[in-house]
């Protein structure tokens, strides 16, 4: 089965990024918010994004103009259901992201893949409401989209080897580097990374060097290219909490976050999207 059409379903930092994928891969895509302006906005942030493509040589303006007829906004799934695959990119949230899943099954033909994109959440308690089990999977793309090339597929209970198949072999033709795993806690990135980001705060909290220090230390001695301070301002001190919880109650003591990370987001200092993480973002620089 070839992927020529798909609805990304969510207009925000990641749905909007995925969206971009597809379309400048070669798909025709639609994409659906809850929010009418967050789609609009997603939607301009698309072809604000190819436009600086164009202007560095990266895209051509026929190129542009090839990629905004493939982009198109829609007010409700019904108005998608000719489409191959769904790529929902809610919230981290099982209950919402559930509701989204048995909507799709019981609109959607049975050929089209459902997936939910997710850093941590079990694809199977996504999913397992749905008709079509076989033709759910898990998408982990990383942040921001457009840019990261790992996404790994993930392979819920009832998944079957075609949807897998699918999947990645679209994700390869749209330029990213696909990892299929199965659905188990922390996927593999997740499970591995989120020691890292955890260690980089515990690393601030015992005093032991600043955020930049700490920072400098991990890109220039593992050539990473964001450090962990950096990288969980970026995804979201409240995510990584999440992530590290479930991981906590699912696989162990070692994932326990540090007291710092919790206490941060009780003060509401999530990172870049309020303005103060481990960095002050208000600030130019």
């Amino acid at each position: 089965m070839n992927i020529k059409k798909v609805l990304v379903i969510g207009a925000g930092q990641m749905g909007h990024g995925i969206a971009q994928v597809c379309v400048t891969g070669g798909a025709e895509v639609k994409l659906f918010d809850a929010s009418e302006e967050a789609a609009q906005q997603g939607h301009d942030k698309i072809l604000a994004a190819v436009n600086r493509g164009v202007e560095k040589g990266r895209f051509t303006e026929a190129d542009f103009k090839d990629i905004a007829s493939r982009l198109s906004l829609v007010k409700s799934y019904e108005e998608a259901a000719d489409v191959d695959m769904v790529i929902e990119a809610a919230p981290e949230n099982v209950d919402i992201k559930r509701k989204i899943a048995t909507d799709l099954d019981a609109l959607m033909p049975e050929h089209v893949i459902l997936a939910t994109t997710t850093s941590a959440l079990p694809i199977t308690d996504v999913m397992n409401q749905t008709k079509h089990p076989e033709r759910t999977i898990g998408t982990h793309f990383h942040h921001p989209p457009a840019v990261m090339k790992l996404v790994e597929v993930v392979n819920g209970f009832s998944t079957s080897q075609k949807t897998s198949e699918t999947m990645i072999k679209f994700l390869a033709e749209v330029g990213k580097a696909p990892v299929p795993c199965k659905d188990y806690p922390g996927f593999v990135s997740s499970r591995v990374g989120i020691i890292m980001l955890n260690e980089g705060i515990h690393t601030l909290a015992d005093g032991v060097s600043s955020p930049e220090d700490i920072d400098a230390a991990c890109r220039y001695g593992f050539n990473w290219p964001m450090g962990p301070l950096e990288l969980s301002d970026l995804i979201g001190l409240e995510t990584i909490l999440m992530i590290l919880d479930d991981l906590t109650f699912k696989l162990g003591e070692r994932f326990r976050p540090s007291p710092l990370l919790r206490q941060m987001v009780s003060a509401g200092h999530l990172g870049v999207k309020t303005g103060k993480g481990f960095y002050d973002h208000t600030k130019k620089g």
